[in-house]
């Protein structure tokens, strides 16, 4: 599926982004120094960079939720008190300690803490239970955990199948610990109260904390089997802080930075977070997120600044329209998986001048971000990086008869492939072997090394890239590649789909995988005309690209970060009777609507009865 020329910037739009351009240069140089640490004796990461926000900004607001607020101060001197007890309990530089603990200050000023002390921490999805949690905290071996009250039940459900200490588990009260401390069941260590007269000053092994030391272990989300617990060093950390905070975003200390994203996973915790430390700025969170709640407690903490996910965009659009959506304090935004059909919508009705999109990945080691402000892109990237032919049925790159790959032209989509060099280091995965599958050898040419980021780009001039899809996600029918990305932002045109997501089936006696999508209506079934649905999909989009099975859902299961579970949608495809209460529907050969399937129509299909 080829760009349109819309897709691509041309030397016009270009030229009237000079000022922007030439505003943005002097934090561009600013940021790259700060971003670009090469002496491997040079202190740097979390702990630097947050006693440095310290020094520039100590009475400023650091962390707010709900009605506590912290300034710099307080919380580099809370998270000094439990560094230096940490230290006087074994905990040294190197070690693992797993945090777990839902979206609040003690889950920031504990990673802080550990990070001051140069340990890691694990940072494990909250939302986890019995063998996922086992398997995210013996991939790392801890050598202790810090356990949030709301999760106790959580952890003392696997806490015998786990090899950590019971003078190393920690605990932290469900409430503003600054102000009290609690205290803790039988079995745990209170954390807040052991560490609470422990020294306030910066302890000396946060300087002594360098670009190679990792900083954290950040778990894929687990939607294609068992998380991989990626390595985040701190030497990155530099980077993206400054990268995101400095030069995307120019971070001051009178912005504030509201985020609900999980702080679990890269975004929340590294883009949001790490922008804020940057500009010395606040960081306003919340537990969970809420649609309702959203735009007021943006009011509240007088927010300039939004962290977000595709997703959370369009739940804040589906609200009703209300007189206040103006009324707040926001300039810009950072984030990823903006739906092109979202995006203007955004930008005008609640007033955002500036849509940082960026393209990163925990695991990976290139960033690109909107840096000038045009619409419906990821920007650009200051890391060396191409788009490259691939094999749609093998997913892999294609050699030419060199032996070298094919880079893709402009207005095109290939697969990414980001170099790995000292400016861009592969910092991986805590297992080699998985780091080693992702790394591509002799690519242009010999000696060379790439990280093949699995995801699909388009190329649209300048440096700039649009993000097409997962590699994964797109599928081939009818010899030709359906982006489906692509399919779900033409099906949440229709007035009656809230959410769909796409992705292909297998029928039986053909090639390729034909296109399915789960949708869920904006009001209920009785509301979808299924003859109107197919006729609106057959006009906007390639045939080969039309969905041939429907399964309408009252309620989308998501990830943390609201990424569709797909997995199990592949595996269930349109079988009914593992559909559970979704009804599914189908488009056979030679209809003008979808019909549900029973199971004489299923049984047809599989028997060869229709031409596909």
């Amino acid at each position: 599926m080829s760009s349109t020329p819309s897709d691509t910037i041309t030397w016009g739009m270009m030229l009237r982004k000079l000022p922007s351009i030439v505003k943005a240069l002097p934090r561009v140089v600013r940021g790259m120094k700060a971003a670009n640490v090469k002496q491997p004796d040079q202190p740097c990461g979390l702990a630097f960079t947050f006693e440095q926000a310290s020094a520039r900004n100590p009475d400023g607001p650091a962390l707010m939720q709900g009605t506590v607020s912290l300034s710099y101060s307080q919380v580099n001197q809370w998270a000094n008190r439990i560094a230096h007890y940490l230290i006087s309990q074994g905990v040294g530089k190197g070690d693992v300690v797993g945090v777990f603990i839902e979206n609040r200050p003690e889950l920031l000023v504990t990673v802080l803490a550990v990070a001051k002390v140069g340990a890691v921490s694990a940072m494990l999805n909250t939302s986890q239970t019995q063998q996922a949690l086992v398997h995210s905290i013996n991939l790392v071996k801890p050598v202790a955990i810090v356990v949030g009250a709301e999760l106790v039940n959580a952890y003392g459900a696997i806490r015998q199948q786990v090899a950590i200490a019971d003078a190393r588990t920690w605990w932290v009260a469900d409430q503003d610990t600054f102000s009290d401390p609690g205290q803790a069941p039988a079995g745990f260590i209170n954390l807040m109260r052991a560490s609470a007269d422990g020294l306030t000053e910066n302890p000396a092994s946060s300087q002594q904390i360098y670009l190679d030391d990792p900083c954290f272990y950040i778990y894929t989300s687990g939607t294609t089997g068992l998380p991989k617990a990626g390595v985040f060093k701190h030497g990155r950390w530099m980077r993206s802080s400054a990268s995101f905070g400095m030069i995307a975003l120019d971070m001051a200390p009178d912005d504030i930075v509201y985020c609900t994203l999980p702080l679990y996973h890269a975004t929340g915790l590294c883009v949001c977070w790490g922008s804020a430390i940057c500009g010395a700025s606040g960081f306003a969170i919340r537990r969970k997120f809420s649609a309702s709640q959203f735009w007021n407690d943006v009011r509240k903490y007088r927010a300039t600044t939004l962290g977000y996910v595709g997703e959370l965009c369009r739940y804040l659009i589906d609200q009703p329209p209300s007189s206040d959506d103006r009324d707040n304090t926001v300039r810009k935004m950072i984030g990823n998986g903006l739906r092109p059909g979202v995006w203007g919508e955004f930008k005008q009705r609640f007033g955002v001048s500036h849509i940082c999109e960026l393209y990163a990945a925990s695991d990976g080691n290139i960033g690109f971000s909107n840096i000038l402000n045009f619409d419906n892109t990821v920007g650009f990237s200051l890391m060396s990086w191409e788009l490259v032919e691939y094999a749609h049925d093998t997913s892999e790159p294609i050699r030419n008869g060199q032996g070298f790959m094919q880079k893709v032209g402009k207005g095109h989509q290939g697969l990414l492939l980001a170099k790995i060099d000292d400016k861009a280091p592969l910092d991986g995965y805590t297992d080699p072997q998985k780091t080693a599958k992702v790394v591509l050898h002799d690519v242009f040419e010999k000696g060379d090394r790439y990280f093949n980021t699995g995801d699909l780009l388009r190329n649209i001039g300048f440096g700039h890239a649009q993000f097409v899809d997962r590699l994964g996600d797109t599928y081939r029918w009818k010899g030709e590649n359906v982006s489906t990305t692509e399919m779900e932002n033409i099906l949440l045109q229709h007035p009656h789909i809230a959410e769909a997501v796409v992705y292909g089936v297998e029928i039986s006696n053909t090639n390729g995988r034909a296109g399915m999508a789960a949708i869920t209506p904006a009001e209920s079934l009785a509301t979808l005309d299924f003859s109107e649905l197919l006729s609106f999909a057959r006009q906007q989009m390639p045939a080969y690209a039309v969905p041939l099975f429907l399964r309408v859902k009252v309620k989308m299961e998501t990830t943390g970060t609201f990424k569709y579970q797909k997995t199990r949608l592949k595996a269930e495809a349109f079988d009914p009777d593992k559909a559970g209460d979704d009804p599914i529907y189908a488009w056979l050969p030679g209809s003008d609507t979808y019909v549900q399937i029973t199971e004489q129509v299923l049984a047809d299909i599989h028997g060869g009865k229709f031409r596909y």
